[in-house]
């Protein structure tokens, strides 16, 4: 317990002198904002790769190491040995401890005993490493030693952080008062029950202070999480307000008069967002309740998230043809080679990186090893780097990371759509892992297909690679005229390319900063357009991701802050044209 202690206290100096710093150490204060940015990790604690590194250790480490155990009996002649056992998994502290009980080289030998020792007691180390990444993800040690206890020392980064995000969810909604019912819940079969829903606090106001947005409240409490149906306990899948093929409950909800019907908005972004913050972003998108849906109802990986529209939730529809939903679906070619302790069938959330080489090289070595399936233990250290680099196999004991075609694939984009025109392979990575999952989108923006027969006029924020532009043409709904914002140059080209080769017959208009878009340019576009039918767009996730240790601020940070960009320009489009709604 002491070493966790001494842990929390290096961990909050290492946040409390990063907070002002970026991740070359210089002040970030004056620079720009980094707009390509990891977007949420359903594997929590993975770094990205161009940070990582998952070489070997070097000469120099292993003589430390031996020259450490040689008090305890290991010498020199053994830093092969400890090399070799480590690359596996085992801890360096269990190896030596293996070597010297069995005072010899025999291999076999010494596996026998590293699989005893792990048996019996779970490595400190590891545990010290875990409880470290959930600390510098911002949750107390108390939660992460809560967590560890609850869920076990094996469990998966993205397990405890979700029990731990659970716990306080509920922990928020249980300090909330409880609030009159007024809304309506229609089950499957048509019955009826009263649930909570009633919007009590008072306006919202946003501040501008030198420059940076803040808010101010009002003390008035406001409807609980579970009120809104954000979530109930315990959690249940995210399936939102209904999905393909799953049974669910159909929510008919009321919405604040001031934004039934058009324009239509549609706010995203991660759903396992730091305490708080949904109820923070619904107070100001008029109290509307967050749709949180899961991706893997849609396609062969998860990407969970948030969310917050006035469309219609009645008579969706999916889009067609419907995309592969479980891995080996997506990747058939890879059954022969799939072991059968491989059960995964959904990927995880796909990032901005890729694992490198020095991974899958490392597996394949270690799986050489054994002629059968390999131990238990090593199966389970293998499975975590398969989980967390979204690794499929293409030969025996042969691993390899997603192509960016693959990527395209999963998130329903077509086929080479960021490929060319001078984006890198990294670049493509990056775009597509900040991305919509289009068949997701879809399938919500479904319902406009009939509301809008002789086409779109919609106002995209952060447009990134164009999920939803690609969504709504992929429903056959005709775009009018598009202002896509996008600050990323790359981006920028993708859309204009992708508006060329599927011969769009509408106006692209491409703006780069959103902070730039004035009251005097919306009511340009809105006389010339007559009005926008759509508002759409997910702001930067930076400070809610649970990849990022280190500024995980919520709405206060620096560059999640630009929600309330999202909110300054939709608050000014419905003031201008409910004034003149012709």
């Amino acid at each position: 317990m002491q070493n966790f202690k001494n842990l929390l206290v290096q961990s909050s100096h290492s946040l409390l002198g990063s907070q002002d710093m970026d991740s070359e150490g210089s002040s970030s204060s004056n620079r720009h904002i980094d707009w390509n940015t990891d977007d949420e990790i359903e594997v929590f604690g993975v770094p990205s790769s161009d940070s990582i590194n998952y070489s070997e250790p070097s000469d120099d480490s292993h003589e430390q190491s031996v020259t450490e155990s040689s008090a305890s009996g290991s010498s020199a002649k053994h830093a092969n040995m400890i090399h070799h056992f480590v690359g596996m998994g085992f801890s360096r502290e269990t190896v030596i401890k293996a070597i010297n009980e069995n005072e010899g080289d025999n291999d076999e030998v010494i596996m026998e005993t590293l699989l005893s020792l792990t048996a019996e007691k779970p490595s400190t180390g590891e545990n010290d490493e875990i409880l470290s990444i959930l600390v510098d993800m911002g949750f107390t040690f108390e939660e992460a030693c809560t967590a560890i206890d609850k869920c076990g020392p094996k469990a998966e980064i993205g397990d405890l952080a979700d029990f731990i995000s659970a716990s306080q969810l509920e922990e928020e909604i249980d300090s909330l008062q409880d609030l009159p019912r007024n809304k309506r819940v229609a089950t499957a079969d048509t019955q009826t029950e009263v649930c909570d829903y009633l919007h009590t606090s008072k306006k919202v106001k946003l501040h501008d202070k030198k420059g940076k947005y803040r808010i101010s409240w009002s003390k008035e409490k406001v409807t609980s999480a579970v009120d809104m149906g954000m979530m109930h306990h315990p959690p249940g899948p995210m399936t939102g307000f209904g999905v393909p093929n799953e049974a669910s409950k159909v929510i008919s909800r009321e919405l604040p008069s001031e934004v039934t019907g058009k324009p239509y908005f549609y706010f995203e972004n991660v759903a396992l967002a730091p305490k708080g913050v949904w109820n923070n972003i619904s107070r100001f998108l008029y109290e509307i309740e967050p749709e949180f849906v899961d991706s893997k109802y849609f396609c062969a990986a998860m990407r969970k998230r948030g969310y917050i529209h006035n469309l219609p939730i009645h008579n969706r529809f999916s889009l067609l043809p419907i995309p592969p939903l479980t891995i080996r679906e997506a990747f058939p070619s890879t059954q022969k080679w799939w072991p059968s302790w491989d059960k995964r069938t959904k990927l995880n959330c796909l990032l901005t990186g890729i694992g490198p080489g020095t991974v899958t090289d490392r597996i394949r070595k270690t799986l050489e090893q054994f002629d059968d399936e390999p131990p238990q233990n090593v199966q389970e250290n293998v499975l975590q780097d398969i989980k967390k680099w979204n690794l499929v196999w293409v030969g025996k004991n042969k691993l390899a990371p997603l192509e960016p075609d693959e990527y395209e694939m999963l998130l329903g984009f077509p086929k080479d759509h960021t490929r060319g025109g001078g984006v890198t392979r990294t670049e493509r990575y990056r775009a597509l892992g900040n991305a919509f999952q289009v068949d997701t989108v879809a399938y919500h923006l479904s319902v406009l297909k009939d509301r809008f027969p002789n086409g779109i006029n919609v106002l995209s924020l952060f447009s990134g690679i164009g999920g939803a532009e690609v969504a709504l043409h992929r429903l056959g709904i005709m775009l009018k005229n598009v202002v896509s914002v996008e600050i990323a140059e790359v981006n920028r080209n993708i859309i204009h390319c992708w508006w060329e080769q599927t011969n769009q017959k509408g106006n692209l208009i491409e703006v780069e900063d959103v902070q730039k878009v004035s009251s005097n340019q919306l009511r340009q576009w809105i006389t010339k357009f007559g009005g926008f039918d759509l508002i759409i767009g997910g702001s930067p996730c930076n400070n809610f991701s649970g990849s990022n240790r280190v500024s995980r601020h919520g709405l206060e940070g620096e560059h999640s802050s630009l929600f309330y960009e999202y909110y300054r320009i939709l608050e000014a489009v419905m003031e201008m044209q409910k004034s003149d709604p012709e």
